[in-house]
């Protein structure tokens, strides 16, 4: 599989997974997993191209597990938008946290905030690198804000460290954040 399959089958599987299960047959279970052989039919791959995305992603988007009843079963670690319980439990944050996005949203930022928009959580990065990659897929000049995490935890905010680092809290209020 070449970076472009890759890539492509990744976006089909999110969307299957993190936003419309509906869309392709699907049905999660209350914490967001469904069969890997019924994603394959789904989505009309084989297992060995999944395979190939779930390793090769550099986000660690997917998990995949063998249940108690010896089925594999998968679902994205973070970024849903349809109901499921992930079942994280509340952890101390870095004392920083940072978030990477568009310099054309930065004053409604500054004004309101971090939120959670269609998604169950805001999604903060544990270094300044992977919030400048996550900014650079919204297009434009990139702006990396760094968060007040502990400063923010200390205030009774709770927050979450998804299977793949990514640390997730339900808003950043304005006063949290620096450019």
């Amino acid at each position: 599989m070449d970076h472009h399959d890759l890539v492509r089958v990744s976006k089909r599987i999110s969307l299957a997974l993190r936003h419309r299960p509906d869309r392709f047959g699907l049905v999660l279970d209350r914490a967001g997993w469904v069969p890997v052989t019924d994603l394959l039919a789904a989505l009309g791959i084989g297992r060995a191209e999944l395979d190939a995305v779930v390793a090769g992603n550099d986000k660690q988007r997917f998990v995949v597990v063998r249940g108690a009843d010896d089925v594999d079963r998968i679902r994205a670690s973070q970024g849903h938008s349809v109901p499921v319980e992930l079942g994280l439990a509340p952890a101390v944050p870095p004392d920083r946290l940072y978030h990477g996005t568009s310099e054309r949203v930065l004053p409604a930022i500054r004004a309101d905030g971090l939120h959670r928009g269609r998604r169950h959580h805001v999604h903060l990065s544990p270094d300044v690198a992977t919030a400048r990659r996550v900014g650079a897929r919204r297009g434009g000049a990139v702006v990396v804000l760094t968060v007040d995490a502990a400063a923010m935890a200390g205030a009774g905010h709770l927050f979450f460290r998804s299977d793949n680092g990514v640390w997730l809290t339900d808003t950043v209020p304005p006063r949290y954040l620096t450019a």
